[in-house]
């Protein structure tokens, strides 16, 4: 079987620059199979130190951010549907992390605190995060994290157009 790991000798000298010896590099493909890994691994790490999800901690620092939202709010924030923010804030306050609050604006609505729980979980969490950005940064110069960050930064905010 073939891989794709060294440029190919019949390229030209500016597909050396691909890693994976491609004319062009597939960066929907390869930002799929990196948020997947990413992902996958940190959730291992959270899981494993601190018993609860990278899901659920991730919501934890967006509800830090936006303390006493209501769960629109935090779908929005983590771009998630109605019905798995439903189930993560179900799971996260039968976990003790967060407790629900009724906004003082609108009797219908709900609102979301972060427990005394999740703030411990919070501050746990932040050497690891620190850990994990560090092992991703490894190997890399400021100069090429700027332009890696750059392109994120730009694909976070790209809304593509449809050939018309």
């Amino acid at each position: 079987m073939r891989t794709n790991t060294s440029p190919q000798p019949d390229l030209p000298d500016t597909a050396a620059a691909c890693p994976l010896g491609e004319r062009s590099p597939r960066l929907f493909n390869l930002l799929n199979l990196s948020r997947q890994n990413l992902f996958r691994s940190a959730d291992a790490v959270f899981t494993s130190e601190l018993g609860f999800s990278g899901t659920q901690v991730v919501a934890l620092f967006a509800l830090k951010g936006e303390e006493g939202c209501q769960l629109k709010d935090l779908g929005r924030a983590l771009q998630l549907k109605n019905s798995a923010v439903t189930g993560l804030v179900a799971r996260m306050e039968e976990n003790g992390l967060i407790v629900r609050g009724q906004s003082a604006l609108d009797a219908r609505a709900g609102t979301l605190h972060m427990s005394a729980k999740g703030g411990e979980v919070l501050a746990a969490a932040l050497p690891l995060l620190d850990s994990l950005n560090e092992q991703l940064k490894a190997g890399f110069s400021e100069e090429e994290l700027a332009i890696v960050a750059r392109f994120l930064l730009h694909a976070s905010r790209l809304r593509f157009q449809q050939d018309v």
